[in-house]
C-alpha cells in the first residue's frame, strides 16, 4: 500500500547507525536493508519483541497503532528463516483483519528481506485467484492472508501448512470484531501444534485474552503503553471535538477544514450510504474528496488510494472496514464525522496520524447527544479531548488571510519575480506603491482561495449541559434533530431474508453490521442461520440502525430482506412456516 515502511526518524541514517538494531542480533543482511530505510533505532515495541521471538517464544503484545508493530514480528522472523528454502510450502503465516493491511505487511516483509530472497505472499478476497494459486503452487517463505481466504486455500489444498513454524495474529481485536473468530479457531487447528504463535492487539478485551489462553504456550507479555506529552510539549496527535446539531454537520465539516488546511484527511462515517452522500456534498463544496467503503471493488479501492498518495484527492471518506490498516504518509487529520460507538474504534481511527513520529490532528464531530460518549473515550484512553468552538466567519476571514499572507511571503522568498518588474514601476507611476501592493494581494487571495467570505453562513453553536444528577443519560437541551436512540436494555432478533444457501457464515452477518453501522462486534448477541434465512440478535437501542445499514449493503454479494422478526405471528411470508422447521 504505501510506498515504502515510515522510518521511526525521517533523518536518514548511515549504516553504521543500525547499532541500536545490531544491539538485538539482527543479521547483516536485516540490518542493511533498515539502514538503506532509514530506520535509526527500534521504537519500544520492537525493542521488548525481537529478542524473545528470535528465541521462538510465543509472545501476546498489547500496542497501539502505529508503533511499528509489523516490524517487531516481521524482522525475527526473517532472521529465523533457514538459509535452504527448496520447499515450496509456508514457514510463517500473518492473518491480518483487511485487505489493505495485507498488501501493507507483505511490502513490508519485501523490504526488510530483499537481501534473504524472501517470497511473500499477500492472498486476500477481491485479487484474482488464479495469480495466487501460481504463487503458492511456485513456493513461498511467508504467507500474509485475511482469515476467510486463507480458510478457501486451505479447503483447496492450495495452503499447506504442514512446514509452518510461526502463526501470527496482527490486528487481533479487529479481526474478532469483524466477525473472524471461527475462521481463526479453523485455520489453528490446521496447523502444527508445534509452532510458535504471536498475538499482537491494540485493545485487550476479554476474549482477546481467552484466545491467548487457548492458543499460546507460555506467552511472553509486552504492554507497550500510549506515548504521553512531556511537560510542556506539545502531544504528537492533537485531540479536539466540536459540538454541532446534526443538520449542521456538513456545513461544520467544511467549515473545519478550512480553517485546518489539512495536508490530507480521513473522514469516517458510520455507513456506505453517509460516505456516497458526504462525498458528494464536499465535493459540491469545492473539496477534492473520495469515497472509500466495502462495497467497492478492490482495483476501485486501489485507485483511490493511489490518487489519494499521489494528492489528486486530498480528502478521503470511509468506513472503518474500508480504512483499517492504511497508512498514508502525508495525512495530517483524521475526522470523525460521528463520535465511535466503541474507544477501541477511536484509538484505531485516530493511529491513522501520529504514526512513527509524524504529528497529527483528531477531530471529532459529536451531537449534544454524544457528548457523554467523549468523556467515555477520554476515560478509557486517558487523554483530554478539547472541545472546541465552531470556527465562525471570522475565523475563517483569517485564516484564509494566514493562508494568502504565508503564499505570498513564500514567492518573495522562492519565485523570481524580475519579469513582473516592469508591471509594477509602470503601476507606481500611476498609483501609490501600497494601492498597487493591495490590489495585488486581493487578486493572490480569491485566485487562491476561491469563494466569498462575505457568502459563509454562522453555524449555530450547541451548548452542552453536565448531566443532572440523578437522570443519567440527560444532556441539557441542546438542539436535537430526529427521534434519539432508545436506550433499552433488551435484545431484539432482526430477520434477513439469506442463509446457508447462499454461504452465508455468522462473520459475514457480523462484518456487514459493524461494517454498516456505529455497532460493536461484542454487542452481537446469537445468530441463528436456517437453509433461507438468519437471526441476528441485537440491542434493542441500534436494531433501526442495523436494519438500515443491512438494506443498504450486500451480503455475499446479494441484497437481503432485512427487518424485525416476527417470530409466530404468522405474517413473515410464504417461506416463514418451512424456515421456522429450520430453525428448530
Amino acid at each position: 500500500m504505501s510506498s515504502a515502511p515510515v522510518p521511526t526518524d525521517p533523518t536518514p541514517s548511515d549504516p553504521d547507525e543500525a547499532s541500536a538494531f545490531a544491539d538485538l542480533g539482527l543479521r547483516a543482511e536485516l540490518l542493511a536493508a533498515l539502514s538503506a530505510l532509514g530506520y535509526e533505532e527500534p521504537t519500544p515495541i520492537q525493542r521488548e519483541a525481537i529478542p524473545p521471538l528470535r528465541e521462538g517464544r510465543d509472545l501476546l503484545g498489547q500496542a497501539a497503532t502505529g508503533t511499528g508493530k509489523t516490524a517487531a514480528f516481521a524482522l525475527p522472523l526473517l532472521q529465523r528463516m533457514p538459509e535452504d528454502r527448496s520447499g515450496g510450502d509456508p514457514l510463517a503465516l500473518v492473518l491480518v483483519p483487511t485487505r489493505e493491511l495485507a498488501v501493507q505487511v507483505s511490502e513490508a516483509f519485501h523490504r526488510y528481506g530483499k537481501d534473504l530472497g524472501a517470497r511473500v505472499l499477500p492472498i486476500y478476497g477481491g485479487q484474482p485467484i488464479g495469480r495466487q494459486l501460481r504463487s503458492l503452487d511456485a513456493g513461498v517463505d511467508v504467507v500474509v492472508a485475511t482469515p476467510g481466504r486463507a480458510l478457501d486455500h486451505i479447503a483447496r489444498g492450495t495452503l499447506r501448512l504442514g512446514n509452518l513454524g510461526t502463526v501470527v495474529l496482527d490486528e487481533a481485536d479487529e479481526m474478532l470484531d469483524m466477525g473472524f473468530a471461527e475462521d481463526i479457531e479453523a485455520i489453528l487447528e490446521h496447523a502444527p501444534a508445534q509452532r510458535q504463535t504471536v498475538l499482537f492487539s491494540a485493545t485487550m478485551p476479554a476474549r482477546i485474552d481467552g484466545l491467548a489462553r487457548q492458543h499460546l504456550t507460555d506467552p511472553v507479555r509486552i504492554q507497550i503503553e500510549r506515548e504521553r506529552p512531556v511537560a510542556g510539549e506539545a502531544p504528537r496527535v492533537r485531540q479536539s471535538a466540536y459540538i454541532v446539531a446534526r443538520a449542521h454537520k456538513p456545513a461544520a465539516l467544511g467549515r473545519v477544514l478550512d480553517v485546518e488546511s489539512p495536508t490530507s484527511a480521513i473522514v469516517f462515517c458510520r455507513s456506505r450510504e453517509e460516505v456516497d452522500r458526504l462525498t458528494e456534498t464536499m465535493n459540491g463544496r469545492g473539496y477534492r474528496a473520495e469515497a472509500l467503503h466495502g462495497g467497492m471493488s478492490q482495483e476501485q479501492r486501489d485507485r483511490v488510494m493511489g490518487r489519494l498518495r499521489s494528492g489528486t484527492a486530498d480528502l478521503l471518506v470511509a468506513t472503518d472496514v474500508a480504512a483499517r490498516g492504511l497508512d498514508v504518509e502525508q495525512l495530517s487529520h483524521v475526522v470523525n464525522y460521528d463520535v465511535p460507538s466503541a474507544p477501541e474504534s477511536y484509538v484505531h481511527r485516530i493511529g491513522r496520524v501520529g504514526r512513527a513520529g509524524r504529528e497529527g490532528v483528531a477531530i471529532t464531530l459529536a451531537e449534544p447527544r454524544e457528548h457523554r460518549m467523549l468523556k467515555t473515550i477520554e476515560r478509557v484512553t486517558g487523554q483530554r479531548i478539547l472541545i472546541d468552538k465552531i470556527p465562525t466567519v471570522a475565523d475563517l476571514r483569517t485564516r484564509r488571510l494566514a493562508l494568502t499572507q504565508a503564499a505570498l511571503r513564500e514567492s518573495l522568498l522562492e519565485d523570481d519575480l524580475e519579469p513582473f518588474r516592469v508591471i509594477a514601476e509602470s503601476l507606481t507611476d500611476e498609483f501609490d506603491l501600497m494601492e498597487v501592493a493591495l490590489a495585488a494581494v486581493k487578486l493572490a487571495h480569491e485566485a487562491t482561495l476561491p469563494g466569498s467570505d462575505d457568502e459563509a453562513e454562522e453555524i449555530p453553536q450547541v451548548a452542552v449541559r453536565p448531566a443532572r444528577e440523578g437522570r443519567p443519560g440527560h444532556e441539557g437541551r441542546g438542539e436535537r434533530r430526529g427521534p434519539a436512540r432508545p436506550r433499552a436494555t433488551g435484545t431484539v432478533q432482526v430477520f434477513v431474508g439469506l442463509g446457508r444457501r447462499a454461504g452465508v457464515r455468522p462473520q459475514d452477518l457480523v462484518g456487514a453490521i459493524t461494517g454498516e453501522t456505529g455497532v460493536r462486534g461484542r454487542d452481537i448477541g446469537s445468530i441463528e442461520i436456517a437453509d433461507r434465512f438468519s437471526l441476528v440478535e441485537v440491542p434493542v437501542g441500534v436494531a433501526d440502525e442495523v436494519i438500515q445499514g443491512l438494506r443498504g449493503s450486500t451480503i455475499k454479494g446479494r441484497k437481503a430482506t432485512v427487518r424485525r422478526d416476527r417470530d409466530g405471528d404468522g405474517d413473515g411470508g410464504r417461506f416463514d412456516s418451512r424456515e421456522r422447521r429450520d430453525r428448530r
